[in-house]
């Protein structure tokens, strides 16, 4: 339970302690006092977005802290897998510093705002006004019998599931889409690799091809040009290889004659040699090189066809084209593996919505098992809250698609009226009806989570006189099992409190502060004659607040 709150520098608040003890706790000031300002503290350390507009003092950081007795309560494990120190009082921290910046604490080690809220939405139910209106909200409705019905453990497997599904579904379409897109230029990308794949290209070709295109159309030129040579070198008049070997002859009579000779001799016999085989070459070129229009002309044609492929594709090489066809085989390849793909995944699909419909089943069957019982406690307080006739009923069908919360979607159905036919319970009920259901409500889902404390803010609107009474009764008997902190107007709920805090606001020299403190007996009994009776309470008014206090006796403990 909530044993301490300490505030410092928010919005009207200065700086305050208060300390809250078991049972109900009742809290009452006039309107404008400050009590609204209280929860907007307590959400702060409950995970509430920060707002640098509600610091006080904007020259230091507003902190707000609340001490928690958790001995009770099974909470260790969560210590233990968020890495925290367990105390069984445990401190929540929240500062907000004059730039903005928001810092959570839990006994002194640094959260971030998602722990924060997975502890508290263990420890407190904080029911404000605007909570009446979203009465009429089907997904507020459908959490209420979650609650109820206890199905935390198989929604959460459900959500895993409805997940699962999701993403399926996700890859599938994305799968279709490309699969679509990839059909549609499949035509396109046949025909361009079958051009490319009929070319029969191959590397390095094009080089090749254009050399011998050279050759081919000059083979008139190159073959004269070769006989002249080779004719210089060996041939009838004067060949340079016949003058050589008389230079060789003549200078091997002289090599014992002259040292210099033999030299000379061993260096042209090696240029007579390299020019032999030279001519040689030459000579058999000259002779293999002919014109030959027909092999000229497919050479031609093919390079014309490898030059209008490199045209089309914007491509410069045999290289880059032989890439290409292979990139286009890739892609053709891919559409056959994708419709596979595709089957495979239609396949997994149907597995999942198979897992998907027997966990929203689940879920359903635990859901509406427990609507009878719901039904008969809620009319059951309604009837001790003043309506004898009240009627409540939970519409039920099945949603399709199915949404992250199931396959179910409810309706609260209410009337207050002998005979009356139960609607749509936003429709037909007043605001103190409202009230009167949602404290039904919740007397029946704070059993059901085992919260250790529930805040009510002024739950008693649009209630007065002996219903009050019954509310109160009713909030009674809830603190007996939990912590109740109730925010009221009325004097008959105050009166049933265990203990009675009064927020009131005072001027200093500067400026005007809200602060609270906890009623003496004797000051109980002025809060409640003057709730009863005004600023200026009479006697009667006096003894009413000690009969509501328990004949006296109470009064003056």
């Amino acid at each position: 339970m909530l044993t301490r709150l300490t505030i410092n520098n928010f919005a009207l608040i200065d700086e305050l302690t208060v300390h809250f003890e078991p049972g109900l706790n009742i809290i009452t000031g006039e309107t404008g006092a400050g009590k609204s300002i209280l929860l907007g503290a307590l959400a702060l350390i409950l995970g509430a977005r920060a707002d640098t507009s509600s610091i006080r003092d904007a020259s230091k950081k507003t902190v707000v802290e609340g001490a928690f007795a958790l001995e009770d309560l099974p909470l260790r494990d969560f210590f233990s897998e968020n890495d925290l120190d367990y105390d069984p009082v445990t401190i929540l921290r929240r500062e907000i510093t004059p730039s903005g910046k928001s810092r959570a604490f839990i006994n002194d080690t640094p959260v971030n705002l998602q722990q924060l809220r997975a502890l508290t939405l263990r420890l407190v139910d904080i029911h404000s006004q605007h909570q009446n209106l979203e009465l009429g909200n089907q997904q507020f409705q459908l959490q209420v019998v979650d609650v109820a019905a206890g199905t935390a453990g198989l929604l959460m497997e459900y959500r895993r599931e409805f997940l699962k599904n999701q993403q399926l579904r996700q890859q599938l379409k994305a799968l279709r889409d490309s699969a679509a897109r990839a059909r549609a230029e499949l035509d396109y990308h046949e025909f361009q690799f079958s051009q490319l794949e009929e070319a029969r290209l191959i590397a390095g070709e094009q080089e090749v091809l254009e050399g011998e295109r050279q050759k081919l159309g000059h083979a008139g030129e190159i073959r004269d040009a070769l006989a002249y040579a080779g004719d210089l070198l060996d041939g009838e008049h004067y060949p340079v290889l016949g003058q050589l070997k008389e230079a060789l002859h003549r200078l091997d009579r002289i090599r014992n004659y002259l040292k210099e000779a033999g030299e000379f001799h061993q260096r042209i016999e090696s240029v007579y040699i390299e020019l032999q085989d030279l001519a040689h070459e030459i000579s058999y070129l000259a002779g293999d090189t002919e014109f030959n229009p027909q092999r000229l002309q497919q050479v031609s044609e093919r390079l014309d066809l490898i030059y209008t492929l490199q045209q089309k594709h914007q491509l410069e090489t045999v290289e880059e084209l032989i890439s290409l066809r292979d990139s286009l085989a890739v892609k053709i390849a891919e559409v056959t593996d994708s419709e596979e793909e595709i089957t495979r995944m239609e396949q997994a699909l149907d597995l999942s919505n198979a897992d998907l419909s027997k966990a929203a089943l689940k879920l359903s069957k635990q859901r509406t098992a427990v609507f009878p019982e719901m039904e008969k406690q809620i009319v059951s307080v309604l009837k001790e809250l003043g309506i004898p006739h009240a009627l409540f009923r939970i519409g039920h069908q099945y949603t399709e698609p199915y949404t992250s919360a199931g396959a179910d979607q409810v309706q609260f159905l209410f009337s207050a009226n002998k005979n009356g036919v139960p609607d749509e319970i936003s429709r037909i009920a007043s605001g103190g009806e409202i009230s009167r259901v949602m404290l039904a409500l919740k007397t029946l889902i704070s059993g059901s989570r085992m919260l250790p404390t529930i805040i009510f803010d002024e739950i008693d609107s649009g209630i007065s006189g002996e219903i009050a009474l019954q509310m109160a009764k009713i909030l009674k008997k809830l603190s007996h099992g939990m912590q109740v902190i109730n925010i009221t107007h009325l004097p008959q709920i105050a009166g049933r409190g265990d203990q009675h805090y009064k927020v009131y606001k005072y001027e200093t020299t500067t400026a005007t502060v809200t602060s609270i403190r906890k009623l003496t007996p004797e000051e109980r009994v002025d809060e409640l004659a003057m709730m009863l009776g005004g600023a200026n309470p009479s006697e009667a008014a006096r003894k009413a607040a000690v009969e509501l206090l328990g004949g006296g006796e109470k009064g003056k403990r």
